[in-house]
């Protein structure tokens, strides 16, 4: 079976073509393209690059709400569910959705893989706000599929099924997740995709009173999404969201963002260590910063050598996958996100047991 993975993310669509097996599934083709000329336009491009017709189409969705926690086919009904979930994800799945009706046409089942399915079994103490229930809101956590990814590959080079670890996924999007004995039982994002780390263009952790103050002065909903959606993160502190143009730079506002960026990690590194009862397997970074940056990775690194966390510099500026020193009670680990080959892994597995 040829599965078709679709990542459709807030600037750019990442595409493979996977040949499933018993050995897992095998990629054939794909790539990472800028949206140009709308998803239509732009998936029309990838499909016509693949060598051979897709049987199966898996769409990454970003939010699944409370009623999606397993993958999906994707019908009439599951696309009215999903349109109710965008303003809670609007970078993301309205882009989703884009790519669905896109992808409709070729007459093969659709599937949605969801990014909080990772997070659905979390614990009460990590998945309720202190409001009242009667609101109707809780935590449901994000980039499952990168958190579950690395999850996954620490436990192979680690040699060991279930590792305790604390994984970032640092890019446009960032987060923290706690892992332990290899299931997640804390994740910085919340009810949306804007709580926890600093971002591209999103604040992270904000006082809930700033919104409140920002209503009370005038600012309408449309105007507040616009600000803490595509306003904020690196962009507001430093004029730019690209991580690579911040470093490269040499001013105060650079550096002040890089240093609020690292320091929002640090934050949550040190609680969820505190979480995971202060001793874990493996620090894992990935995404486009935490496989990419030896620097980010080094100032979050250099501030937990008292939890044994040392970095080996020549293995970080080379990015290996191992980039802790021998000696070091942690293992540091530097490993691109492979969010499509969990997710066709995801779709095979359904199919298998479903069809």
């Amino acid at each position: 079976m040829r599965i078709l993975v679709i990542n459709g993310g807030s600037a750019t669509l990442k595409y493979v073509l996977y040949d499933t097996g018993t050995d897992g599934p095998r990629r054939l083709a794909g790539s990472t393209i800028a949206w140009e000329g709308g998803p239509a336009a732009t998936l029309q491009r990838a499909l016509s690059s693949l060598p051979a017709p897709p049987d199966v189409v898996a769409h990454r969705v970003v939010h699944g709400g409370e009623r999606f926690v397993a993958p999906v086919i994707i019908d009439d009904e599951v696309l009215r569910h999903l349109a109710e979930l965008v303003p809670l994800a609007p970078l993301h799945n309205a882009v989703a959705l884009e790519g669905i009706a896109a992808t409709r046409r070729l007459g093969v089942p659709l599937l949605a893989v969801f990014d909080t399915a990772f997070f659905a079994g979390l614990p009460d103490r990590a998945r309720r706000y202190a409001v009242p229930e009667a609101a109707g809101v809780r935590r449901y956590g994000f980039h499952g599929s990168s958190h579950r990814s690395v999850t996954e590959r620490a436990a192979a080079l680690l040699g060991t099924p279930e590792p305790t670890l604390v994984s970032l996924h640092l890019g446009s999007g960032c987060s923290a997740a706690a892992i332990r004995r290899g299931n997640p039982v804390d994740v910085s994002m919340g009810y949306s995709p804007l709580e926890g780390l600093v971002m591209g263009t999103r604040p992270g952790d904000v006082d809930p009173g700033l919104l409140l103050h920002l209503v009370q002065q005038g600012m309408d909903a449309a105007r507040l999404e616009q600000l803490l959606h595509r306003d904020s993160g690196l962009k507001a502190l430093a004029g730019s969201s690209d991580m690579r143009e911040l470093l490269a730079r040499d001013d105060a506002m650079a550096r002040d963002a890089i240093e609020i960026f690292c320091y929002r990690i640090v934050k949550y590194v040190g609680a969820y260590l505190a979480v995971l009862g202060g001793t874990i397997d493996a620090l894992a970074f990935t995404g486009g910063i935490g496989a990419g940056s030896p620097d980010i990775r080094r100032r979050v690194c250099d501030e937990f050598g008292w939890a044994g966390v040392v970095l080996d510099e020549g293995r970080n500026a080379r990015g290996e996958a191992f980039i802790s020193a021998a000696g070091g009670r942690v293992a540091v680990l530097a490993l691109p996100s492979d969010e499509e080959g969990v997710i066709a892994a995801e779709a095979a597995r359904w199919f298998r047991n479903t069809v």
